[in-house]
């Protein structure tokens, strides 16, 4: 395996705007619009010295607006001429775009990036969705899977049951963990704190939606928007807050489930160990905090194990017994997480690492930790293919 080196790159300034239904916000271009220059003059910079824009939207369908690098363009008219490209990569799209960022601040191309995920999504009908989001599944075996991308993981929970034995319970305290947090989250589509009894239960407001995942069990359907610009370490050290990345990775598997184990999350397993190993951490409890990917409550439930806080199967005891409450060992998506958040799409890698640096600057609000010194995040494309861990700290 290639030696992997930490980013020589800062997170110096970020926008987020308030995710769930937007009618506010018609369209992707006006989502843009709330973050893009928001996020320039946070960072204390003028849209001038932006060298590069990197725009993550989701490419099956929610807008039919295509091309949507350039609509940057119609709230930043300094950004003409400068390059602009649009990233892709199912629900890491966000973070897809971060890299490209990276990237062109490695290559040495410019001094400023901006980064801008967005997406509109309550305006297609929800049957509609589910068929959208089931293109970032293998249509060639998978296109019969009944609803949607929550079929996918429900077939997934149903897996895990039959081999580690019924994790209901810990589901449950799951989603109930993230809705609490989204409380305090001014960006949360959704802040109520439901409990663990409601999350438990099916009822008329919480009925099954595939196998045993219930709604309270899936992400929301999010129109929203966030930015941040990203510079190299250097310039960081003048600007005026500054987060920098210990580690950058991203590590694809296959797109078939049939392919590979789903249970084992191998891929995302891999990223974790290739991050903590590129910022010279020993475990992910020598982190401060963790940003997930809950597009699904299973979904977190594994990631405890890709990310070796508890050894395979053993997912449950990580949330049951406390350690990823807001006071635990380590706080796991303090805010709120896709499942109180929101999960538009395009939006949600970026969502991420604002958060993040939000908690690592002291700014986070009702959200702040005591302790946040050191941030992992974990954004995932499709059903544990396209993974990306990013590791954060506090320059200085």
């Amino acid at each position: 395996m290639a030696e992997i080196n930490a980013p020589d790159a800062c997170i110096v300034g970020w926008a987020h705007s308030p995710f769930g239904r937007r009618d506010d916000a018609p369209d992707l271009e006006s989502l843009i619009a709330s973050v893009a220059r928001a996020a320039i003059e946070d960072a204390g910079i003028s849209p001038a010295e932006v060298d590069a824009g990197f725009v993550g939207v989701f490419g099956e369908g929610f807008t039919n607006q295509g091309f949507p690098s350039s609509l940057v363009l119609q709230s930043l008219p300094e950004l003409r001429f400068k390059p602009l490209t649009r990233y892709e990569n199912a629900c890491a799209t966000g973070t897809a775009a971060i890299h490209g960022a990276l990237d062109f601040l490695a290559a040495k191309r410019g001094r400023f990036a901006l980064v801008v995920g967005a997406e509109k999504m309550t305006a297609t009908p929800g049957k509609q969705v589910g068929e959208l989001l089931l293109n970032a599944s293998y249509r060639k075996t998978e296109q019969g899977i009944e609803g949607g991308f929550a079929g996918v993981f429900g077939k997934i929970a149903e897996g895990y049951f039959q081999r580690w034995g019924d994790s209901s319970d810990a589901l449950a305290a799951i989603a109930a963990k993230n809705h609490a947090n989204g409380c305090d989250n001014p960006y949360a589509q959704m802040r109520k704190d439901l409990g663990f009894d409601f999350c438990r239960t099916e009822s008329e407001k919480n009925p099954f939606v595939a196998g045993p995942l219930k709604r309270t069990d899936c992400s929301l359907v999010s129109d929203g928007a966030a930015a941040l610009i990203l510079t190299d370490a250097e310039t960081a050290k003048a600007m005026q807050k500054a987060v920098r990345f210990r580690a950058a990775v991203q590590v694809n598997d296959y797109l078939p489930i049939a392919s590979r184990d789903i249970l084992k999350f191998e891929g995302p397993a891999l990223a974790w160990q290739q991050a903590l190993a590129a910022a010279g951490l020993g475990s992910v409890t020598d982190l401060s905090f963790v940003e997930t990917h809950d597009c699904f409550t299973v979904a977190e439930l594994i990631e405890y194990e890709a990310m070796g806080l508890v050894p395979e199967g053993q997912g449950a005891r990580a949330v049951l017994e406390g350690w990823t409450a807001k006071d635990g060992r380590l706080p796991v998506n303090r805010s709120g997480g896709l499942k109180a958040k929101g999960h538009p799409i395009g939006a949600t890698g970026v969502s991420m690492h604002a958060i993040a640096a939000m908690q690592l600057t002291g700014q986070a609000g009702a959200m702040q930790l005591p302790k946040a010194d050191r941030a992992g995040i974990f954004n995932m494309g499709g059903a544990a293919v396209a993974n990306y861990v990013s590791i954060l700290e506090r320059m200085g």
